[in-house]
């Protein structure tokens, strides 16, 4: 698929095009979702080094609103026109952040020069909570831009190649935004590999593959041990993978447990699934402490109730589990049938290691 429109015929003629532009509000809402197997390195523009695969949530989510009209005449057709709202209020670090992905985007998506934008962003889940919102928010405002293409030019008619541009230009803006712009799809792949087919670098896809019932409506309570901005960016995390000594056995290992864990979830093999999650998050923070310079995210309270997890599993045989993005919050996984015993061993015995008690409820997505 090509992703650009620069060779679009509104384009051959620019007063014409430009005749064709009214004022018009789009708005899409996209879901957090966290990594089963970690995405951690990347090259060139913003292309994953391994395969990855995640949960969709179903009540941590970003909504955009994008309004559009067309510029003054005179106003420049090279540049970006924006104003941008953060929870109802002028945002300036995040308006030239959305300003930059904007401009880069100009020269394959011209039609971005000829309107005057007015965002307005907010999450579902407190921005102080310490969940990082750059995939839903990325993801969401991707799929405005592909419906304000589609309403400008009448391309991306197709469901499925406007998803897969969605994804293009999220993944532009945030890697793990790919997998973000699904909803209602309780898994998404995103990274070439043999083990799925039709998968790619460029966008992310749901995941068509076998999944077994007791993980379409897997459980994910959320613990935030820190709400404080973190120590070192995932941006500056993933180009310290370039030097560290560990990369190459790392990608090897990514596409091990990701056969791995396509067995479990078609199987329903939540032993294999937990030893397979829960590497991975110790392997992603282990590259971290391996870099060059090395960083540590993890908190006292992460690895508190890291224990206390497994020492609950070994103790219960109940199959909960933990994964954690790269920073200090624990995502608690476990099956739906367990909900009742799982929240209340959260609730007594993990919520006192939390920031301020907090800790956020959430599901996979599903059909």
């Amino acid at each position: 698929m090509n992703f650009s429109v620069t060779d679009n015929d509104f384009f051959k003629e620019t007063s014409s095009f430009y005749k064709e532009i009214k004022k018009g509000r789009i708005t899409h809402q996209s879901p957090s979702n966290i990594a089963l197997i970690k995405y951690w390195g990347k090259h060139g523009v913003q292309l994953p080094n391994n395969p990855s695969l995640s949960f969709t949530l179903t009540n941590a989510f970003t909504e955009t609103k994008l309004d559009y009209q067309s510029k003054a005449k005179k106003e420049s057709k090279t540049e970006i026109s924006l104003e941008f709202w953060f929870e109802n209020k002028k945002n300036k670090k995040f308006e030239q952040k959305i300003y930059k992905f904007l401009e880069n985007l100009l020269p394959t998506q011209p039609f971005l020069g000829f309107v005057h934008l007015k965002i307005y962003s907010q999450n579902s889940f407190p921005h102080s909570a310490g969940i990082a919102s750059s995939a839903s928010s990325m993801a969401a405002l991707a799929l405005c831009l592909c419906d304000l293409e589609k309403n400008l030019l009448n391309t991306l008619q197709n469901e499925e190649e406007f998803y897969q541009k969605a994804s293009y230009l999220a993944r532009l803006g945030s890697g793990s935004a790919a997998r973000s712009v699904y909803s209602n799809i309780p898994i998404t792949t995103w990274g070439q590999t043999e083990n799925i087919k039709d998968s790619s670098d460029l966008f992310a896809s749901p995941y068509k593959l076998p999944i077994h019932d007791i993980f379409q409506k897997y459980q994910d309570t959320i613990l935030i041990v820190s709400a404080e901005e973190k120590s070192v960016s995932s941006r500056a995390g993933h180009a310290l993978m370039e030097d560290n000594p560990f990369a190459k056995t790392r990608y090897e290992l990514a596409h091990s447990n990701l056969k791995k864990l396509i067995i479990a979830l078609e199987k329903g093999d939540t032993e294999t699934f937990i030893e397979v999650v829960e590497n991975e998050a110790f392997v992603l923070h282990a590259l971290m402490m391996c870099s060059s310079p090395p960083f540590i995210l993890m908190e006292t309270g992460t690895l508190t109730i890291i224990k206390k997890i497994q020492k609950f599993r070994k103790k219960t045989g109940i199959p909960i589990c933990f994964t954690l993005d790269a920073g200090a919050n624990v995502h608690v996984l476990y099956p739906k049938k367990h909900k009742k015993e799982c929240l209340n061993f959260i609730e007594k015995k993990l919520k006192p290691f939390c920031f301020e008690g907090k800790y956020l409820k959430d599901n996979v997505s599903y059909q």
